[in-house]
């Protein structure tokens, strides 16, 4: 079959590879009929999370059902389905105390309570390295989905791909950072980073009884597709001080929730990049000291950008004085996929109007270069296979 496999940093190829097999009696195989290009599959390109051998990237995608395993019960050939990108087994201590991205069984090469940089991970994820598993992504024309009675959800044959394909990671990602601050109504939320998982907690604010919601960016198209897409107020941070921007708005207090949909691959100086390099660190965090400044006292702060290392002067001292909750992590699809899936299908949210570029598989190399720096005013990329 075709896929995307990664060499090394950059370097991104679709070549032939294996078909994927039934390995497990849970598992089945999928026929993908749509993959997407996720922000986070740029920290593997950038070398940001280390892969050091060859592997098929990709952990946005949905497809037609091609073969089941003989324990699989509630799926069979032929049904459409959209899959979490997390790899989670349904019974083990955390799946079932709703803690499906810390699954105990899915990730055994790595998995640990610790946490670390390169051991001591949680559950595993579709095409993210081996760290997190080593299972093989759906950035291919076929992929095999362990699990797949916890996992999978059927999908209506009234939605089409487009319509149902971000329930696999960027509306329940954008979902979580809302869910996480608990919304009682009324609130202002400032979402920092206006990409495909910024623009669905936008989406996501609103639909949870946000009076005001405010996107931030340095890239003036981005910011124009927040505000075509969530209807939300824009700030250029790189034009005007967003601090001051957002206290003026607030009455001085600042937002109730702010929320980092960056991560580590924030906007740097050449300067902070040799800082970064002496201390030992990937990446910066930019876009959560910005979070901790704009966010009220007694405010929450959402993290949905991926941190893959420790940092020096960590404002520690900020969010113990403003009295703050910080909430981060992998999102956990599964607790949220079917509420998600009621509101695409009854028209309470529409998630493929950030799409920009719908491509064949074979243009996947170029599509990275293109998300990756920013050109020809790119949002979301969907590949067919």
């Amino acid at each position: 079959m075709k896929a995307l496999v990664f060499h090394k940093p950059k370097d991104v190829r679709v070549d032939t590879v294996d078909d994927p097999i039934i390995e497990e009696d849970h598992d089945v195989i999928l026929k993908v009929t749509s993959t997407a290009i996720c922000g986070s599959d740029l920290h593997i390109y950038n070398g940001f999370i280390p892969q050091a051998e060859n592997m098929v990237v990709g952990h946005e995608f949905m497809g037609i059902v091609e073969e089941v395993g003989k324990d699989v019960k509630n799926l069979k050939k032929g049904d459409r389905v959209v899959v979490p990108f997390p790899i989670s087994c349904g019974h083990c201590h955390f799946c079932n105390i709703n803690l499906p991205t810390q699954c105990e069984n899915s990730n055994p090469e790595h998995y640990g309570p610790e946490g670390g940089m390169l051991d001591g991970k949680g559950g595993a994820l579709f095409g993210y390295t081996d760290l997190y598993g080593g299972y093989s992504g759906g950035q291919a024309e076929y992929v095999r989905v362990p699990y797949a009675d916890y996992g999978p959800r059927k999908i209506s044959d009234k939605l089409t791909d487009e319509q149902a394909l971000f329930l696999t990671d960027i509306f329940p990602t954008g979902w979580a950072g809302i869910d996480w601050a608990e919304l009682k109504g009324g609130e202002t939320v400032v979402v920092f980073g206006c990409g495909p998982v910024g623009i669905m907690a936008m989406k996501s604010a609103w639909l949870r009884g946000a009076k005001r919601v405010i996107g931030v960016d340095i890239q003036q198209y981005r910011l124009d597709m927040a505000k075509k897409s969530a209807n939300v107020e824009t700030i250029n941070s790189k034009e005007v001080d967003a601090i001051e921007v957002i206290r003026d708005m607030t009455k001085g207090y600042g937002a109730d929730v702010c929320v980092d949909a960056v991560g580590m691959e924030a906007d740097r100086s050449m300067l902070a990049k040799a800082k970064n390099l002496i201390q030992g660190e990937m990446g910066s965090i930019n876009a959560l000291k910005l979070c901790l400044d704009a966010v009220r006292r007694g405010g929450t702060v959402s993290v949905l950008g991926v941190y893959g290392t420790p940092y020096d002067n960590f404002p520690l001292h900020q969010w113990f004085d403003k009295a703050l909750k910080i909430r981060g992590g992998q999102a956990p699809v599964h607790n949220y996929i079917d509420h998600l899936i009621d509101l695409v299908e009854t028209d309470k949210v529409v998630l493929n109007d950030i799409i920009t570029h719908n491509v064949p598989l074979s243009k996947a190399p170029d599509m990275y270069d293109i998300f990756c720096n920013k050109k020809d005013n790119c949002v979301k990329v969907v590949l067919k296979p």
